[in-house]
């Protein structure tokens, strides 16, 4: 049987306790865990393989590699209530033999309260038996925002989500040109 590990959760934003949550995973043959991380760690690639993404930018120096505790805003696409989010990683860990990758970073996109949007976005990226990747990414999200996101059927985060896990496997493979 194979164990698959699980996102690290804070307590203050468990799957369950906000006001949306949304999961997606692929598990895919022909990527390594290294070439799906360097793609996913590296922000300067992020706009060549999901368009729900631009602005990014980062107010504290450093970038576009993501490492603990860089901070970074960006500007979501595609998700009329959501704007500008200022976030911060959370959890990095490389992937190694034997460990999962780790990437999570919360998010916030200010204003007056009914604009107001707290989110942690985790990413898992595992070797699988079998020459297998498995690429898991998980969004807790609260304020007014995600409860309406959270309403709309199909949730446009999870159709936004897979987007992005589908970009960055056919990147990750090199099926970008340019």
């Amino acid at each position: 049987m194979t164990k698959q590990n699980a996102i690290h959760w804070p307590e203050d934003h468990l799957p369950g306790t906000g006001d949306n949550f949304v999961s997606n995973e692929v598990i895919v043959q022909g990527v390594t865990t290294a070439q799906v991380w360097r793609y996913l760690t590296d922000t300067s690639t992020w706009e060549s393989y999901y368009g729900n993404i631009a602005g990014i930018s980062f107010p504290e120096g450093g970038g576009p590699v993501l490492e603990d505790g860089t901070v970074f805003s960006f500007e979501p696409v595609g998700f009329p209530s959501v704007r500008t989010q200022h976030a911060r990683v959370v959890e990095f860990q490389d992937p190694a033999p034997g460990v999962p990758g780790r990437l999570s970073w919360t998010a916030r996109q200010d204003g007056p309260p009914e604009e107001r949007l707290e989110v942690l976005h985790a990413w898992l990226v595992e070797d699988l038996p079998g020459g297998r990747v498995r690429v898991l990414t998980q969004e807790t999200q609260t304020g007014r925002p995600a409860a309406e996101l959270a309403r709309q059927s199909p949730d446009p985060m999870l159709n936004g989500h897979q987007a992005w896990l589908n970009g960055l496997i056919k990147a990750a493979s090199g099926g970008l040109t340019g």
